[in-house]
């Protein structure tokens, strides 16, 4: 039988299978509890990463209260002592970030007991979350994006015409897709039989993601740039044939030429696209939508768009 836990170690790279638990009861073990959380979060599609940080921090509950604990005997108070062991009496340095996210482990994990009725109460839920401040994300200023759409635009002239340049900016600007999917964007997930209105379908492969595909309008040129680019580039099946980081060097190219000194990537230009459509009054369930964020992730992103987007102070 596998164990619950890794048990050396604090990097662990061990996954669960997932499970099929026995139904929950009050009595239940935190040992049992842990094990059909972790199925709840395969099946509701957490990404690997996530379920092994959740899990992670689990096992520091764990060790702090006992495999065998009846879920029912953990109160607010015991959660709160947990919480400040991990801080001051563990002696293990524990960052702001690592704090935030063990608060909203605990969190997403006694509100699943609480909702599937195994708990009468949720004893996170009057936790104060505490999240770890990230800085704000450079974006690009105005006057910097009609440089550098001048200079896309420039390489698309001339005996050695490049339409790749453009297509990618303005692909990132107008659709703030992350590094991964415009990798995984294929020929066949763009249509566009309205040449002026051309759409963009984000799929997903790993059925895990699939709640983040979504249908997304493309730039009223994007049509006429597309058609320069197949032309030049011949692309069989993906958009991008190349790998991302030979895109990431177009960027850093078409960056230098627009003077952009702090230099150009995916994330800049995904940011860039959100403020961009945060100030154009961009509903902020659409935005994140759009963007392809779940809601906890959200709550901070939010935050930073809308000072970004907002009046100076």
């Amino acid at each position: 039988q596998l164990p619950l836990f890794p048990t050396e170690g604090e990097g662990e790279e061990y996954i669960l299978p997932p499970l099929k638990t026995r139904a929950l009861t009050p009595e239940s073990s935190l040992a049992s509890a842990i094990g059909g959380f972790h199925d709840y979060m395969v099946r509701q599609g957490f990404t690997q990463n996530t379920i092994k940080a959740f899990l992670g921090d689990l096992r520091l509950l764990s060790r702090y209260t006992g495999l065998t604990k009846p879920v029912q005997e953990i109160a607010t108070q015991t959660l709160r002592d947990f919480l400040t062991y991990l801080r001051y009496h563990r002696g293990v340095p524990c960052t702001p970030k690592s704090y935030a996210r063990r608060v909203t482990t605990l969190k997403v994990f006694f509100k699943w007991l609480a909702e599937e009725g195994v708990i009468p109460s949720d004893p996170a839920a009057a936790l104060i979350h505490e999240p770890a401040s990230s800085p704000l994300p450079q974006v690009l200023y105005d006057a910097q994006v009609e440089r550098l759409l001048e200079v896309t635009k420039g390489r698309m002239e001339g005996d050695k015409a490049d339409a790749r340049p453009h297509l990618l900016v303005t692909l990132l600007l107008h659709t703030g897709l992350k590094k991964e999917e415009c990798m995984n964007i294929k020929l066949s997930h763009i249509d566009t039989s309205d040449p002026a209105a051309s759409v963009l379908y984000v799929r997903y492969d790993d059925p895990r993601k699939r709640r983040k595909e979504r249908k997304l309008r493309l730039p009223p040129d994007f049509a006429e740039t597309l058609s320069l680019y197949l032309e030049e580039y011949a692309p069989k099946e993906h958009l991008f044939e190349c790998t991302a980081r030979n895109l990431e060097y177009v960027l850093a190219d078409v960056a230098e030429e627009a003077e952009i000194k702090e230099g150009l990537s995916f994330e800049r230009l995904r940011m860039t696209s959100a403020v961009r459509d945060y100030r154009a009054g961009t509903p902020s369930d659409r935005l994140r939508e759009k963007l392809g964020l779940s809601k906890v992730t959200w709550r901070e992103k939010e935050k930073q768009i809308k000072m970004l987007a907002g009046p100076a102070l």
